[in-house]
């Protein structure tokens, strides 16, 4: 085996592993309950669940799906959020490598708190703080390391990716007497660009945006509900800041090669 597949097949395990983790800042963030104590356990018995129970996906698949103390069926939530982080973390290492370990290592929190803020978004429609606040400082304080962008870039990140949808939500309630958009998603955005930088920004809100309309009036037509129906929009923002991390470049040099504007 070589040392590229051994590290990759590594980083796999480490994102997998740290899955498990973010799945307990899932369930227990939204109640206001500590991430650290008590330990792991079954919601419905209150198994406390061994460490060869908690083996990301192996145990999962060993246990049938259910926990080893009531029978209970476990949300296949568990195994997709390990399985989600284990390929992230894959893919970032791939695409940062060895060559780059600061960047990756970065990222990396970066998208496992992407994952938790989107499961919670979409069960509870609310973005944590301690989550998004806090993203915004470790975002701000890494890009004095980070040779892909500087302080500056980070801050003015912040300010236009928190502006932005500031000034949206205002104008909007200006114009409708409705909140349209929660707060939440304006710190989400300032901590995105915290540590994507403020040219991030604009790809953000266009893919995100556009990723969002399609489902969300998919949705409306298939439920058949009107455009009062509630989404959480910061999943599409996540999203959009993913693709910005694996695919944002090509994607601009492509749409303005389409367009004419580059040779």
């Amino acid at each position: 085996m070589t040392p590229q597949i051994l590290f990759s097949v590594f980083s796999f395990i480490f994102g997998a592993v740290v899955g498990s983790f973010l799945n307990v800042c899932i369930c227990r963030l939204p109640h206001d309950e500590s991430v650290v104590s008590p330990p792991s356990h079954c919601p419905h018995c209150n198994y406390r669940i061994r460490w060869y129970d908690n083996i990301p996906l192996v145990s999962y698949v060993l246990l049938g799906g259910k926990c080893r103390g009531c029978q209970t069926k476990i949300s296949l939530q568990y195994p997709l959020v390990e399985l989600l982080n284990g390929l992230l973390s894959l893919a970032l290492y791939l695409r940062f490598g060895p060559t780059n370990l600061l960047a990756f290592g970065v990222l990396f929190l970066f998208c496992s708190a992407l994952v938790v803020i989107t499961f919670i978004d979409i069960e509870h429609q609310i973005i944590p703080d301690e989550i998004s606040l806090s993203g915004i400082v470790i975002g701000f304080i890494f890009s004095f390391f980070l040779k892909e962008h500087n302080w500056l870039n980070s801050l003015l990140g912040i300010l236009l990716g928190g502006g932005s949808l500031l000034f949206v939500a205002y104008v909007y309630q200006r114009l409708t007497g409705k909140e349209g958009m929660g707060g939440g998603d304006i710190k989400l955005l300032a901590m995105m660009g915290a540590f994507l930088g403020w040219k991030s920004i604009p790809f953000i809100i266009f893919a995100s945006s556009l990723v969002g309309s399609l489902v969300g009036v998919s949705l409306m037509l298939i439920q058949k509900k009107d455009s009062k129906l509630a989404i959480p929009f910061g999943p599409y923002l996540a999203f959009g800041a993913l693709l910005y991390i694996f695919f944002g470049r090509r994607l601009i040099v492509w749409y303005l090669t389409l367009g004419g504007l580059q040779g």
